[in-house]
């Protein structure tokens, strides 16, 4: 069983970079008068259009770190808490190493009128968490793919070539423990960013029921900007787990999926 999960890790490091490095992010400089007439409406104070120029430049195809951000930067701006957190934490996976979208995150979480009280982490995957954090998955997978590759070359030399002194087996050694981290490391991160559905609450009024219906009773009151987890979804509803572990049931059209 081990064996059969160290071997898909390795595979999944190897092929997820070159999966990764055919996807294709638009830069927004490709719409830059857009883009500039998007940012002179939000240096006017004019955040209504502003919020209107970048969305339609991402309706458009774009994607990119500084469009999310500056169309944060506007919804905070004119006060929608929901859409600007929103935006952040989608600017923040395509650049989680950016130290303004990481601070402005911060900043406007700050602001939500209700606050995940009793939190209660794993403190494991919290670390796990801080660790892959700062990195793009398509950089761990670069990683992993390199402490493959080193680990390769060793086997090469010890098996290939016959050479079998103590450094060649320190080496196999170590690089066969960077592969180890590294892709448990990627297969994370890949996890919690890709396969874990979330999402941010953007409506100004959110009740969050016992049960998919509009006849079950209001569990607790969401508010804009909160970040959920999606379980599952039945018919026009989600099944939502907060960040202090409650759950509940909140209707689609009052959450935005990051």
């Amino acid at each position: 069983m081990r064996r059969s999960n160290l071997h898909s890790r390795v595979i999944l490091a190897f092929v997820l970079p070159l999966l990764l490095s055919g996807r294709l992010v638009t830069s927004a400089a490709t719409h830059t008068d857009e883009f500039a007439r998007a940012n002179e409406l939000y240096e006017q104070k004019e955040y209504d259009s502003a919020v209107q120029a970048y969305a339609k430049i991402i309706n458009e195809g774009v994607e990119s770190a500084s469009l999310y951000f500056n169309l944060g930067n506007a919804y905070f701006k004119k006060g929608d808490l929901g859409h600007a957190i929103l935006y952040y934490l989608r600017a923040k996976r395509l650049d989680p190493s950016d130290e303004d979208i990481t601070s402005n995150l911060e900043f406007a979480r700050q602001f939500s009128r209700v606050q995940m009280e009793g939190v209660q982490l794993n403190p494991i995957n919290s670390f796990l968490i801080s660790l892959v954090d700062p990195y793009r998955i398509d950089s761990l997978a670069w990683a992993s793919s390199g402490c493959f590759v080193l680990f390769f070359l060793f086997l090469i030399i010890r098996f290939g070539l016959g050479i079998s002194n103590s450094g060649v087996r320190i080496g196999i050694i170590l690089a066969l423990i960077l592969l180890v981290v590294s892709t448990s490391l990627t297969t994370f991160k890949y996890r919690h960013e890709f396969l874990t559905r979330r999402g941010v609450i953007v409506a100004e009024e959110a009740p969050v029921k016992t049960g998919p219906s509009e006849q079950s009773d209001i569990e607790l009151q969401g508010a804009p900007g909160l970040i959920v987890e999606i379980l599952t979804e039945t018919g026009d509803y989600y099944n939502v787990l907060f960040e202090n572990k409650r759950r509940g049931w909140i209707e689609k059209h009052l959450v935005a999926e990051i």
